[in-house]
């Protein structure tokens, strides 16, 4: 059995790390130090959960399950076909891309326009030539490790460093007190802030990226690949929560000494440029930048593997160019435009996935069971479908399940999951003993 050498397991890390880590990875955690200040280490572990937890063990359940379409079946045929279309879309051309394709455009470049350029035309050519360069990196994916592992991502890492380094020789203060949410629910708002990373879902998509990247190196075996895969989670994960916890102690001693902003990209903006001055906006465009760009060439370049599956009649270079320019189309809608509608869509779909995922690891004690799989995420879909038509202004189903625990804070979907996971197991567990009475009758 092959199996990869350290140095293609490091930068198969860091691909998997560059990934997941977008614009939105970046501004989340400096903003939750600010807003949590001297709570900030509480909310960030629930953050983790949410934000590398469940993403990391996501590739891992899609790996060892072959699949996202083949782990979805295990619910329902149907289910499986609807359920995969929609995180592919959400994550890739209708959400995700054009979120990371928008982002580094207003937070870097549009504060710094002239007055006299319209800011319609300057969005337009920039994700004209953000998109190009992501359809190029896309059109190879055998070679995503060797572009991104071996050059975006240690470029990325070391930018970043610099910040925290600077911080180290010139510090902030003092972190800032609790405010909003993270008052009195620390915990559960950093759970849920982990969500807007989008990261468990896109980690659906990429078990495919990853899956093909390590094949290509030789290793066929699936165990060998499923082995490959968790330890090149272990790395990425390692890495993010070495990042965050950097950024979130930032953002924390921000707030100390800027108070509120209104984003974690002006509280990012403040921090570069009390270290550095001018030349720190300099560095977090570049920042801002590549972090988009390798998101964004991930996404393209899953999406379009997956869609090139269902048909042959585009290929995958095919679907990568359409998946490129539709999504900066999108992308010129505004950021503001395509956040509205991300959080609702997100707080239907993360819960089901975050099951799925956890079904998956316990699947050898479950066996693959559809009864189990069907009610758990039967159970779960009910309530978080209700949370995102509330987000988008349909009040359908407080009254109905407002008493749940947790429900006000977002996480009213936890006690029905488990409730789903208890319920198919004793079905279970009944028609076993049920098949050992008929079998000693027949005796």
């Amino acid at each position: 059995m092959k199996k990869l050498s350290r140095k293609d397991l490091l930068f198969l890390g860091l691909m998997l790390f560059s990934l997941f880590f977008g614009a939105g990875n970046l501004i989340f955690p400096p903003f939750l130090g600010q807003s949590a200040g001297d709570k900030v280490w509480i909310a960030l572990g629930a953050f983790l959960i949410t934000a590398v937890g469940f993403p990391i063990l996501g590739v891992i359940a899609v790996a060892k399950s072959g699949g996202l379409e083949k782990l979805a079946r295990r619910v329902n045929p149907l289910f499986a076909s609807v359920f995969t279309v929609l995180i592919y879309l959400s994550i890739g051309p209708c959400l995700g891309i054009p979120r990371a394709g928008s982002l580094p455009f207003e937070m870097v470049v549009s504060p710094y326009l002239p007055s006299d350029m319209s800011e319609t035309i300057a969005r337009l050519l920039f994700t004209l030539v953000f998109f190009s360069v992501a359809y190029w990196l896309s059109l190879s994916p055998t070679k995503l490790v060797d572009r991104m592992g071996k050059v975006l991502t240690p470029t990325l890492l070391t930018l970043i460093f610099v910040i925290v380094i600077g911080a180290f020789f010139k510090p902030l203060g003092s972190y800032g007190e609790a405010t909003g949410a993270y008052v009195n629910s620390p915990f559960v708002t950093g759970f849920l802030e982990g969500y807007l990373t989008m990261d468990t879902i896109a980690a659906l998509n990429f078990g495919i990226v990853i899956a093909l990247a390590i094949k290509t190196k030789g290793v066929k075996e699936e165990k060998a690949v499923v082995s490959t895969s968790i330890k090149a989670g272990f790395i990425a994960g390692s890495l993010l929560v070495i990042i965050y916890a950097a950024l979130a102690h930032l953002g924390a001693a921000s707030g100390g000494r800027f108070g509120e902003t209104a984003n974690g990209a002006v509280t990012l903006t403040n921090v570069t440029t009390y270290l550095f001055g001018k030349p720190g906006a300099v560095l977090l465009a570049v920042i801002f930048t590549l972090a988009c760009l390798t998101t964004s060439v991930g996404l393209i370049s899953s999406c379009s593997q997956y869609f090139a599956s269902l048909s042959d009649k585009i290929s995958y270079k095919g679907w990568v160019r359409i998946l490129a320019l539709s999504s900066m189309i999108l992308a010129n809608m505004g950021l503001t435009k395509i956040l509205s509608i991300s959080v609702p869509v997100l707080d239907m779909i993360y819960p089901i996935a975050i099951m799925l995922i956890v079904l998956a690891m316990m699947d050898k004690f479950i066996k693959s069971s559809r009864t189990v799989y069907s009610l758990t995420i039967l159970f779960t879909g009910v309530v978080s479908v209700i949370y995102g038509l509330k987000g988008f202004g349909i009040e359908l189903g407080d009254k109905i399940f407002g008493n749940l625990p947790l429900y006000t804070e977002g996480l009213g979907w936890l006690v029905p999951a488990l409730l789903g996971i208890v319920i198919g197991l004793l079905i279970n567990l009944s028609r076993e003993k049920l098949q050992v009475r008929k079998e000693l009758i027949n005796e």
